[in-house]
């Protein structure tokens, strides 16, 4: 966290929390939803200002309610999520890397939801894979021992009959299926957070 944001929220502790102004989308962009995009349902407007983006994803976090916001000085913007709390890309120097700049060194647990989403965590942090990189990791999943086509993954997914293990930088991690509406309640994120009752 930004030291000029530690000194704001000592300066302001009681400085209300905002929601529903912020969004993470599927692909690690930042979105603003001001109040038209908010009544729609709409995704808002990405951010693309370099600074403001960098601000946002060093002061980023979560509390004990499994709600993500970014810090914004003394106030909690509260984020949407639209799938995990973090995204993460392929880069062919570190692996994986985090929408927030983050490396994501070492994948622990792999898991495809029911249409082939894959989601990757290592520790508290649980990552959906971009679907621009998607293509790139369904190349490194095996079955049974066996580079697994995309057909194959599909039969997997289906049926779950068989062995699926991601070969990913030496080491090989099973994989699990998972069903997308459980995630936040496997992992303990919340989507859409609210203000305490």
């Amino acid at each position: 966290m930004d030291d000029i944001v530690k000194q704001a929220m000592a300066k302001w502790p009681n400085v209300p929390h905002c929601f529903g102004w912020l969004a993470l989308d599927a692909r690690g962009g930042w979105r603003m939803r001001d109040e038209q995009a908010q009544q729609a349902d709409a995704p808002g407007d990405k951010l693309n200002n370099a600074a403001l983006v960098g601000f946002i994803n060093r002061n980023y976090g979560h509390d004990a309610a499994g709600r993500w916001y970014f810090q914004n000085g003394p106030q909690r913007v509260y984020v949407n999520l639209e799938a995990t709390p973090y995204i993460a890309r392929t880069d062919p120097a570190l692996g994986l890397v985090l929408h927030t700049g983050a490396p994501f060194e070492t994948i622990e647990h792999v898991y495809l939801t029911e249409v082939g989403v894959v989601i990757v965590q290592t520790g508290e942090v649980v990552a959906q894979i971009d679907d621009r990189d998607m293509a790139q990791l369904f190349e490194a999943f095996e079955l049974d021992g066996k580079r697994a086509g995309d057909e194959a993954l599909l039969r997997w997914l289906d049926d779950g009959a068989g062995s699926l293990a991601l070969r990913w930088r030496g080491n090989t991690i099973a994989a699990e299926r998972v069903v997308r509406d459980d995630l936040p309640r496997r992992f303990g994120f919340v989507r859409t957070p609210a203000p305490d009752a």
